[in-house]
């Protein structure tokens, strides 16, 4: 999210703007995702067999440390573009935008991960791929326009904070 939206509301005139499709885009690969790893996990059961050679336990810790994770980064992401508006419009860089640049799209894309680890579904795992191909578009369409609004101060956190990935030496 380009640590914000515009959409003519004067109330969020600190933000910067996000990809027109965005929402959309979003809307479209969790319902697939949804439908697709519902239908496969406890119906068509077509790619699943990788459930039987990865122990119940093991997905289901990874699951839910993905689900946590995303949990966290996705709700406190979201507190700090939208829970209060900021007198002076500069590039964000408190809390979890510390660590990543997208710490919401990562919250979710992790919280497909957390299902496809509770459940392997492979045609799932497929549509999870896509998405994160997807939010990595989108990403970088937003990361333009924060370039053009901020300049080199979004330059300089760029090179300080990884797009997706946190640094361990920061955490």
């Amino acid at each position: 999210m380009a640590h914000g939206r515009s959409k003519g509301r004067s109330h969020w005139n600190d933000l910067t703007g996000e990809h027109g499709l965005g929402d959309a885009g979003q809307a479209f690969f969790a319902c697939l995702f949804g439908v697709v790893w519902v239908a496969d996990t406890y119906f068509l059961r077509y790619t699943t067999f990788l459930n039987e050679y990865i122990p119940s336990v093991i997905r289901v810790v990874l699951g839910a440390v993905f689900l946590l994770v995303s949990g966290y980064l996705a709700s406190t992401g979201l507190a700090i573009v939208f829970g209060k508006r900021r007198r002076i419009t500069a590039v964000i860089r408190e809390g979890v935008f510390n660590y990543v640049r997208h710490p919401i799209y990562l919250g979710e894309i992790l919280l497909y991960l957390g299902l496809l680890m509770l459940s392997v579904s492979l045609a799932a795992a497929i549509v999870w791929l896509m998405a994160v191909c997807f939010l990595h578009y989108i990403s970088r369409h937003e990361e333009q326009l924060l370039l053009a609004r901020f300049g080199t101060d979004y330059e300089e956190y760029m090179q300080a904070v990884p797009m997706w990935i946190p640094q361990l030496k920061k955490l």
